[in-house]
């Protein structure tokens, strides 16, 4: 009995432990969604003075906002299409392969990710320096793309080596040749897994941050203008309305990506 006590008692303590840790997580968001509405736009009051719906309309008329946004979109939508290609590609390879240097290789392409961003910010700035490459949009798509091929690549690695080797072979053996091989067995086994990765790979393209500033001259993502509106701020609100568009589309897809990979495990060709 005393023992079934002490285990419930250390079990409410990681409960209460779990709770407050997630706590800590998730209230500055929910203080995110709460000044989007308050009356006070010049400071932060806790609580707020009243609440109203007329930041959303102000940020809406906002022209300021307009081109960020869709500079983030436009960048994330070519970073992941890149990733999804690229990453598939290198993931078939690695997954396939036996060679020298293999997890050598592997490390360096999961390096971009494992890098501080200001380091890999500087690198891509060094580089684009020294080539003469002036700075435009598609010197931000090549710094996402960066880790945004990581992200792809990892989802795919992962299925293509949980994938049952004797499907492959039996669909030669049938006389597939490799495009129908592609299209009517890999395909349908790794859709939900590049489509999660793909859905990753947007959302931390969209909301990036470091490496943006090295890589985009005087452009503006959304990220980077709610960073200057921080520093500089008209209407402290906006800033807040913004940040709330800023969650939905990167909570949405990552969301989306969790429920495609959470039965990840059962994957077609890889049980009895």
């Amino acid at each position: 009995m005393r023992s079934d006590d002490k285990g419930n008692g250390a079990s409410m303590g990681l409960k209460i432990a779990a709770g407050l840790g997630l706590a800590s997580l998730h209230l500055p968001i929910l203080l995110i969604f709460l000044y989007a509405f308050t009356t006070e736009e010049k400071s932060y009051q806790f609580p707020p003075p009243g609440l109203t719906l007329k930041w959303f309309a102000v940020a809406w008329e906002r022209q300021d906002i307009w081109p960020p946004l869709w500079l983030s979109l436009q960048v994330a939508a070519v970073s992941t299409l890149i990733a999804m290609i690229l990453g598939t590609l290198v993931a078939a390879a690695m997954a396939n392969s036996r060679f020298f240097g293999r997890d050598q290789i592997s490390l360096l392409i999961l390096l971009p990710i494992a890098l501080p961003g200001v380091i890999t910010g500087m690198a891509l700035r060094s580089a684009f320096s020294v080539m003469d490459i002036p700075f435009s949009v598609w010197t931000i798509i090549l710094g996402h793309a960066t880790f945004c091929i990581v992200i792809v690549y990892n989802n795919a690695v992962a299925r293509f080596r949980r994938l049952h080797g004797g499907i492959l072979e039996a669909s030669a053996d049938l006389g597939a040749n490799s495009f129908q091989t592609f299209r009517h067995v890999l395909l349908p086994n790794l859709g939900s897994a590049l489509l999660a990765g793909g859905m990753l790979a947007f959302a931390l393209s969209f909301d990036e941050v470091i490496v943006t500033t090295f890589t985009a001259g005087q452009q503006s993502t959304l990220p980077i203008w709610m960073l200057q509106e921080l520093v500089r701020p008209r209407q402290r609100p906006v800033t807040n309305v913004v940040a709330i568009v800023v969650f939905a589309v990167t909570f949405l897809p990552i969301l989306a990506a969790y429920v495609l990979t959470r039965d990840g495990d059962h994957t077609a060709g890889a049980g009895k």
